[in-house]
């Protein structure tokens, strides 16, 4: 029953982000099926492993609330990845490059670019390392700690999107601030159903990611994205059909929020 449940909210997982993923790149890009579902294959892919080496019950509404952000997280980091050191792709179509570059300029020596994201993918595993320390000292139980060390991913993105996004359209210090606090605010949650600090963390992230995009993309529809401002719309039919989709996101955050009401409810 909990893997049935886990692949459930893998699947919910992966059909939120190919939803705002589509909906914002769709009109600049244009649509394919693969596309859309390619983040929903991996989250729903990661499910099961994530179930079993989180130990999380899936019985629990708390931990359901816990394991969407979890599976969320998992795929974002993967893909996001991938996008900057891995992908060879013509950058032209973008403003903002979406491969690793430094202030606009792109690392095109892939070597170099392989070697930049090993760094990264250390000082990130880093960090891990400290989250798991953390939790094996029993600082789960401590709210400082929870709100310090669980916006830690935030932290990271901010850092991220700074280094990415500054250089071109320049720095917004509201913006940088947004996913550290948001990050902190989830991990308050998330502490309401586990002391782990690990699934408090990364969980916190991936609900910050979930309603930062949910933010960028539903809220300001017809803002384009960073990397895609000044480009022209070169699918204009995409923005009448795209709105079909938004019945789908609604109700994907209806349930979320259906067991997080009953987690607390029920958890707490």
């Amino acid at each position: 029953m909990e893997w049935l449940i886990a692949l459930g909210l893998g699947l919910l997982a992966g059909l939120h982000t190919s939803t705002w993923g589509i909906y914002k790149d769709a009109p600049y890009e244009g649509y394919s099926l693969g596309r859309y579902l390619r983040s929903t294959f991996i989250s729903t892919a990661l499910a099961v492993p994530a179930a079993y080496f989180s130990d999380l019950n899936l019985l629990r509404p708390g931990h359901m609330l816990v394991f969407w952000g979890l599976v969320y997280v998992l795929e974002r980091a993967i893909m996001e990845y991938y996008k900057t050191f891995l992908r060879e792709e013509d950058q032209s179509k973008y403003f903002i490059p979406m491969t690793f570059h430094v202030q606009g300029e792109v690392v095109t020596d892939r070597k170099k670019r392989l070697l930049i994201g090993l760094a990264y993918l250390a000082g990130v595993s880093a960090a891990v390392a400290g989250v798991v320390a953390a939790n094996q000292a029993g600082l789960g139980e401590q709210l400082w700690a929870v709100l310090l060390i669980g916006s830690i991913g935030g932290w990271i993105s901010a850092f991220g999107g700074a280094w990415k996004d500054a250089p071109i359209e320049g720095f917004e210090l509201l913006k940088f601030f947004r996913s550290p606090a948001l990050a902190a605010f989830y991990a308050w949650v998330m502490s309401q159903f586990t002391s782990n600090l690990v699934l408090i963390t990364f969980p916190a992230l991936g609900y910050t990611i979930a309603t930062t995009e949910t933010y960028k993309t539903f809220f300001f529809p017809s803002k384009p994205r960073g990397k895609f401002a000044g480009k022209p719309v070169e699918y204009p039919e995409v923005l009448e059909w795209r709105t079909n989709l938004v019945p789908l996101y609604v109700a994907i955050w209806c349930v979320v929020i259906g067991i997080g009401v009953a987690a607390f409810l029920l958890d707490t």
